[in-house]
Parts: C-alpha cells; sequence; structure tokens
C-alpha cells in the first residue's frame, strides 16, 4: 500500500531520548567514554583558566568535544561546525547538548578557544589519551620511529615578499599581480606578509616551494601510537632539531632504538641520539658519501625490524592530512598551528586506541 505524503503540521514534541537514537554500535560511543576520562582528570586546568565571576562561557569539555568532531569528521570550519550540531542529533549527543539547546556563534567559539590555547589544553589532552593507551598495555617504552612532513601554510606565495622592500598598496587587494619571475628568494631575505613564522620549503628537489611547517611525530613501534608530536618552523635541520626535542621529552629511561628515514643519517644526529641511550636504527645513505651506520647496527635483526616497522609512521600523515584537516592548516603562527597538530594526534591515538580494543575484545 502506497504511503501518504500529504503535508503535515510538524510535530512538537518527541517521546525518543537522544540516547535511544544514537546506535549500540557507533564509532562514537567508544570514543566518547575516553574523552570524558580524559576531560575530567583536566577538569582543575580549566578551572585555572576561567574566572570565578562573570559570564558563564562555552564549557571547555563542550568545545573540545565539539573540536574533536571537527577533526573526526573533516569539518573544513568553525561556521560549518555549527551548522552541523545545528541540526546533527549525534553532533548533539556527543557534545553533551541537549535537543533545544540553542548553538554558539561561529565568532564567539572561535574567541573561546583562544583561552584553551593559551593554556596549552592540547598537548595535555594528547598526555592523557597517551596515558589512557599506557593503561591499556598498548605503548612500546623501547622502539620507537620518528619522522616529519610538511604542512602547508594558510598564505599564498604571492605574500612572500622582501623584508627590506618598501610595501606598495596591492593593484587588487583579493589577488595582487605579483612578477617573482627571476628573483632569487630565500627565507633570510624574504617573509610573508600572511604568516610571518611560515618558511619556504619543499619536498624535493624537483617540487615546488610552499610556504610551510614541519610537523613531527614520535611513534611507537608496537601498535603504531603516536606518543611525541609538535610542530616547528621549516628549515633544513628542522627534522633533527624536533627529533632530538621529542626524544628528550618521551617518559622512561633505559635503553631504546629509534627508526628513521635516510635524512637523519648524519654524524651529529647519530652521535647526539646515542649519548640518550638510544640505538639508532636509521636508514643508511649512502649516496655519494658514506652512512653514519655501520655493521655494528645493521647486523642485527632488530635494525631490519625496525626499517619495516618504521613506515607505519606513513599511516599516522596520511591520516592526518586526509582526515585530521592538517595538509593545509587553517591557522596562522607556529604556536596555533602546534596546538591544532597536537590535538588531531590525539584524535589519531583515540580511533586507534578504539580499534586495537575492539579487536581485542
Amino acid at each position: 500500500m502506497r504511503g501518504d505524503d500529504q503535508e503535515q503540521q510538524g510535530a512538537m514534541w518527541s517521546y525518543v531520548p537522544m540516547e535511544q537514537r544514537i546506535p549500540i554500535d557507533h564509532p562514537l560511543r567508544r570514543l566518547r567514554p575516553m574523552v570524558d576520562a580524559a576531560l575530567a582528570e583536566l577538569s582543575p586546568r580549566f578551572d585555572a583558566l576561567y574566572s570565578r565571576v562573570g559570564r558563564p562561557s562555552i564549557a571547555p569539555e563542550k568545545l573540545l568535544r565539539a573540536l574533536l568532531l571537527q577533526v573526526l569528521y573533516t569539518i573544513r570550519s568553525e561556521r560549518l561546525l555549527m551548522e552541523q550540531l545545528d541540526y546533527n542529533l549525534l553532533f548533539r549527543w556527543f557534545v553533551g547538548l541537549e535537543m533545544d539547546d540553542p548553538i554558539w556563534n561561529a565568532t564567539v567559539f572561535t574567541k573561546n578557544r583562544e583561552r584553551l590555547l593559551a593554556g596549552e589544553i592540547a598537548r595535555a589532552f594528547f598526555d592523557r589519551v597517551v596515558a589512557q593507551a599506557r593503561e591499556r598495555e598498548l605503548l612500546s617504552d623501547e622502539h620507537f620511529t620518528v619522522d616529519g612532513t610538511l604542512v602547508e601554510a594558510w598564505a599564498s606565495v604571492k605574500s612572500f615578499k622582501r623584508k627590506d622592500a618598501a610595501v606598495a598598496p596591492p593593484d587588487d587587494p583579493g589577488n595582487p599581480t605579483v612578477n617573482f619571475h627571476g628573483e632569487r628568494r630565500s627565507n633570510a631575505t624574504h617573509v610573508s606578509t600572511t604568516d610571518p613564522d611560515a618558511r619556504l620549503a619543499r619536498k624535493g628537489d624537483t617540487r615546488e616551494a610552499k610556504l610551510a611547517y614541519t610537523g613531527h611525530v614520535l611513534m611507537e613501534n608496537r601498535n603504531g601510537l603516536a606518543v611525541g608530536g609538535c610542530v616547528i618552523r621549516a628549515s633544513g635541520y628542522a627534522e633533527r632539531a624536533a627529533a632530538l626535542e621529542l626524544l628528550g621529552a618521551r617518559e622512561g629511561g633505559g635503553r631504546a632504538t629509534l627508526g628513521a628515514d635516510k635524512g637523519y643519517d648524519t654524524r651529529d644526529f647519530i652521535g647526539a641520539v646515542r649519548l640518550l641511550g638510544i640505538t639508532p636504527h636509521v636508514a643508511q645513505n649512502t649516496s655519494n658519501r658514506r652512512s653514519a651506520i655501520d655493521a655494528r647496527t645493521t647486523r642485527h635483526a632488530g635494525y631490519t625490524i625496525s626499517q619495516q616497522r618504521r613506515k607505519r609512521v606513513e599511516e599516522i600523515f596520511g591520516w592526518l592530512k586526509t582526515v585530521g584537516l592538517m595538509r593545509k592548516t587553517r591557522h596562522r603562527g607556529t604556536r596555533r598551528v602546534d596546538w591544532m597538530f597536537t590535538f588531531a594526534l590525539a584524535a589519531y591515538n583515540l580511533v586507534r586506541i578504539r580499534n586495537l580494543t575492539a579487536q581485542a575484545a
């Protein structure tokens, strides 16, 4: 029998609780307890960020859950995120909003996020997620991999101008005409007027140069979880400098191994890693040079295993760029980009922990 499609007055009341509308096997159901546990531990830090008097702001717990949805569902702007929160019951349930709760203004949401930026909340949230993985015995404390990738800046190469040149009014403010052919440009003499922290960089000799940052990840080799990460300015030494910083900040001591690609095969880096009590399982770079890694390291079976395992770090970068909105950052300044990169790493770990837990169940 054909159903009736006559226009009817919309119902004013709903008698189905929002909790019942969310499928029992939905992936967000496994994430919600882990997120709530991490946010509960951060509650004292939230208290220190907010005044005890004045008009209540957006609850930081709700703000972080909303940002987590933005990363997980690749929502490209806060305005679209607010639009989704307005009619998506799944998003409302995850954030902690009732069906009739008003949605925040996108500008107000962004301004409230700045307070969390000042409090280094992304790093604290990431640390709590890593701690949950350690409690589930998913981490290795002995075998690690480090690698870096370019994160394209929110700035055009047209904004890359000489530092000592007089600023002339553009012929078209929206898309000015710039002729830089034949001009030798470098980070020493030029700077972006849009994002001064961005640096001109490229992936290889045959690739075009773009304004970018470098994002770095320290991965444990057992299950491919990120245990450290940061964003710094792009340079020829950025990957090795960030690797030493991440290794120095890792929890625990004792002997360990570090897998890496041939870009880390320099005598200075290998020597510094050995001083930290870590065995460098770095890929040998023998292109018209002598590798700093010799047979004392390569003859062991663990070296071959590290070279196989280190490729899993590309899964993290792939997820960050295709899902986590980090192919091209929407923020300016090293501090903001680092905040979002670290928060996206925490989101990746949550998804990875959920999958590993489901496989073991």
